[in-house]
């Protein structure tokens, strides 16, 4: 699914350079549920941000299902992020004047035909995702754990192949994240191939596969 072969990213900081990511090697197949974890400043986020075409090495290479994104136009580029690619972050990133279901539906703008049915998909994924009932509510109107399951709703909305997930307890209450790390799991269960960043052990423990950073390098790859 996805291959990362000797990524490093460096950034310009008051004058230093900064090695967010150092030679980082990684191959994660099909179908796999992975989480990534380290201490603040490992490379995490670098990481996701790369894996989600958010950003590029500074040098090697990243394929997705086989293709250099280096060597992608943006077209192309756009394309898998947008198709491709599901996001859930911790901060849900919820529209507060647009209604749940309309939401859900925001990925639909960046394409300039949707795809038919898109409408009812979205309304299917919030009986999913216990949100039938809440389509016409606002965002201010959901608990925080309502919140992300919205989130995760509108990440699946294109069907993607891959899902990553940022932090997606960090703000939750302890029901609200099982209920969360229960949803992750029936996508893993259903084919799709999910990341899931976290600092938190016990998250990190619902993985098969978990990628441990320290200093923009790979410490540990442990398959459970």
């Amino acid at each position: 699914m996805i291959e990362l072969q000797q990524v490093h990213r460096r950034y310009a900081m008051s004058g230093q350079t900064v090695h967010a990511l150092a030679g980082v090697d990684v191959t994660i197949a099909a179908g796999e549920f992975v989480a990534v974890t380290g201490p603040s400043g490992s490379g995490k986020s670098s990481l996701l941000n790369i894996l989600g075409c958010l950003d590029h090495p500074s040098s090697g290479r990243y394929l997705v299902e086989g293709r250099d994104v280096a060597m992608l136009d943006d077209e192309a580029s756009s394309d898998i992020r947008n198709r491709r690619i599901g996001f859930v972050f911790q901060s849900f990133h919820l529209l507060p004047r647009l209604s749940v279901l309309e939401n859900v539906l925001l990925p639909l703008r960046f394409h300039r035909q949707p795809p038919p049915g898109a409408r009812q998909r979205a309304r299917e994924l919030l009986d999913r995702v216990g949100l039938g009932n809440r389509g016409d509510h606002r965002p201010g109107e959901l608990s925080g754990g309502q919140m992300q399951r919205a989130a995760i709703a509108r990440a699946l909305l294109l069907q993607p192949a891959l899902l990553l997930a940022d932090e997606p307890t960090g703000n939750l209450d302890s029901k609200s994240a099982a209920d969360v790390l229960d949803l992750i799991d029936e996508v893993h269960e259903g084919g799709q191939t999910v990341v899931l960043v976290t600092h938190d052990r016990d998250v990190a423990a619902r993985a098969p596969r978990e990628i441990s950073l320290r200093d923009g390098r790979i410490e540990a790859d442990v398959r459970r």
